[in-house]
């Protein structure tokens, strides 16, 4: 028992270490012997539990999704009329990246290796997508009933227009800044753009 309690510590211990190293640096930037050092272990444990930098790299990854997926399900979405329950789920997606830039940073990266660290494990991430698009789609569905929103909308489209619409926001904000003359991290211009993406997802699914 105590030696599964101190694999699992370090194993533990590797996965904080190597989420903020990923964060900070990507992956071609991210070093093996920094994240030994953060994690104040040998560098030939990380090898002994994840076999390699990019298998470490695709296993923080899948733990990022994980993590987001999970918060979005304690939101019991089922128990709101259709408009709040988008609103909240809206809301929830630009709180949530605000919270956790180091999401975006991650995901960042995974797109300028062309998601390839993602492969191996495309059933679990495919599985976990699909809950997300499911709790989208039940929305749709009893909005549709209600006559709130309008009929046949995509689920899968309007998930990408929800994640997109903060996504992008936040990935060009420093260009952003030079090119509207704003600060786009300013707490005002932060509540006014979380508020347009959720005038912008409403009037996309109003009926």
């Amino acid at each position: 028992m105590g030696q599964k309690r101190n694999s699992k510590n370090t194993r533990h211990k590797i996965y904080l270490a190597a989420y903020k190293e990923f964060s900070l640096f990507g992956f071609a930037g991210a070093r093996v012997d920094r994240i030994a050092d953060l994690a104040k272990i040998n560098k030939r444990m990380i090898y002994h539990y994840y076999g390699n930098k990019e298998k470490l790299f695709s296993s923080v990854l899948i733990s990022a999704y994980n993590n987001i997926r999970k918060a979005e399900q304690n939101l019991v979405l089922d128990e709101l009329p259709p408009k709040q329950a988008l609103e909240k789920l809206v809301d929830f997606t630009w709180d949530y990246y605000l919270k956790n830039p180091e999401f975006i940073s991650l995901v960042n990266s995974a797109n300028l290796h062309k998601g390839r660290h993602l492969i191996n494990n495309s059933d679990e991430l495919i599985n976990l997508h699909s809950g997300h698009v499911n709790i989208v789609e039940k929305i749709l569905k009893r909005g549709e009933l209600s006559g709130d929103f309008r009929v046949n909308i995509s689920p899968v489209q309007l998930c990408i227009s929800i994640a997109a619409l903060g996504y992008y926001y936040l990935t060009n904000r420093f260009t952003g800044r030079i090119l509207f003359n704003k600060n786009f991290m300013d707490k005002k211009a932060l509540n006014v753009r979380g508020e347009f993406n959720k005038e912008i997802i409403m009037k996309m699914v109003q009926a």
